[in-house]
């Protein structure tokens, strides 16, 4: 928490005229008789002004308004994305304002799209979000699982590691302290008794970095683009495992797109995941330097890959459901919720108009209107997710018995 200091300041001008009004007069011997003089004028005493009132941030808005006016509403596939609601329910069902709704919800038929309808209809109400700067339109983006190929042993063309959460990696929980500074947390390594920072991608990536290998993996551009996404698969000889996000080194999140951008190396249009991997194909001896670019670094644990058919969890702790799951900032939008989205395809004006799930986050997802919408595992969910930058329209859809939802 930062506490701010306000200072008066007075014109040297001001000061003199002030001291004047005060200054008091010291004895004098008595003098002759003099002509009467007129009386002294003193100056005005001088106020000094009022400090000025703290202007607010503005905050973010929620609008309620009807089903009736989202976009597609009526058009959308609700038995699609009533798996991805059933696996928020599974967390959100433990909040009161939850409770009701998604104890109903297990009695819906979920074949039923009429069913679904009314569902939600009757026990919830749709709120625009709008941005604190007034827009009602933002960014979407979008991401996926990829898959690697890797060893449990660096050799042969895998020399690129992927890390576990080193031991020396301390999180601070900020909310623990500061309940405003919910899910804000510090990470840095103790230096003596002081927490410093924790290393850089470029001081991970050196070679005396002591770090926890997890797998190998023969491809530099692949991992970094792993990291990204968050989570993926990687092929073991006759093995698949699944790596997931486990922790982070606590520096911001830079994109590496819009670092090409502002060099002039890319036009915004071409600054999309294949254009990157393109421009270091190119450019292989700047590959350190782009990476680099972004500070963060993504450590990851190993998971057992059981169905093949089943997503990545979320940060919400459910599997994500591919074009049904979506990541939120969760300090601006509540995490689990049922979120409609109106946008577009990947570089296409054709409408994708749909019932979501706000199951995960991101570092680069940071705002009110900022999503990034999951398109599973494949060739086809890679060429879509990296073309994906489309603007769109979001509402979040919340229990009718609700409370209002805080304005940051």
């Amino acid at each position: 928490m930062f506490l701010t200091r306000r200072s008066l300041n007075l014109s040297l001008g001001a000061v003199a005229l002030a001291l004047a009004g005060c200054a008091t007069q010291a004895p004098q011997p008595q003098q002759p008789a003099q002509p009467p003089q007129q009386p002294s004028v003193q100056p005005p005493q001088v106020q000094p002004p009022k400090p000025a009132e703290p202007v607010k941030p503005a905050a973010i808005q929620f609008v309620t308004t009807t089903f009736a006016a989202l976009p597609g509403w009526e058009r959308d596939d609700l038995q699609a994305a009533w798996p991805a609601f059933m696996s928020s329910c599974s967390v959100l069902v433990k909040r009161a304002e939850w409770k009701e709704p998604c104890t109903i919800a297990r009695q819906v038929n979920g074949k039923d799209d009429k069913a679904i309808r009314l569902f939600f209809e009757s026990f919830f109400e749709p709120r625009q979000v709008i941005a604190p700067d007034g827009a009602d339109t933002g960014l979407v983006t979008g991401y996926y699982e990829p898959l690697l190929r890797g060893s449990r042993k660096k050799g042969g063309p895998f020399q690129t590691p992927l890390y576990k959460v080193p031991d020396d990696l301390i999180t601070v929980d900020l909310a623990s302290v500061y309940p405003e500074l919910k899910g804000m947390r510090l990470r840095g390594r103790l230096q003596g008794k002081k927490l410093v920072p924790y290393p850089t991608r470029e001081q991970v990536e050196r070679p005396d970095f002591n770090g926890k290998e997890l797998l190998w993996v023969d491809d530099p551009v692949e991992a970094f683009f792993l990291q990204v996404q968050g989570s993926g698969r990687v092929q073991l000889g006759d093995e698949t495992v699944r790596v997931a996000y486990a922790d982070q080194n606590g520096h911001p999140y830079k994109s590496i797109g819009r670092y090409l951008v502002e060099k002039g190396e890319l036009t915004g249009d071409q600054a999309s995941a294949q254009g990157i991997k393109a421009w270091i194909a190119g450019h292989p001896t700047r590959m350190a330097e782009l990476f680099n670019a972004n500070p963060s670094y993504v450590f990851f644990r190993e998971e057992k890959l059981p169905d093949p058919k089943v997503g990545p969890k979320g940060s919400l702790g459910v599997p994500l459901t591919p074009q049904r799951s979506v990541a939120v900032d969760a300090s601006q939008l509540p995490l689990g919720a049922p979120v409609f989205l109106s946008t577009t395809h990947a570089n296409s004006d054709i409408p994708l108009q749909r019932l979501v799930m706000a199951q995960d986050t991101g570092g680069a997802i940071r705002g009110a209107i900022r999503v990034d919408y999951f398109f599973g595992f494949g060739t086809e969910a890679a060429e879509n997710a990296g073309r994906m930058k489309q603007k769109g329209q979001v509402w979040v859809l919340m229990p009718k018995e609700a409370p209002p939802l805080p304005q940051n």
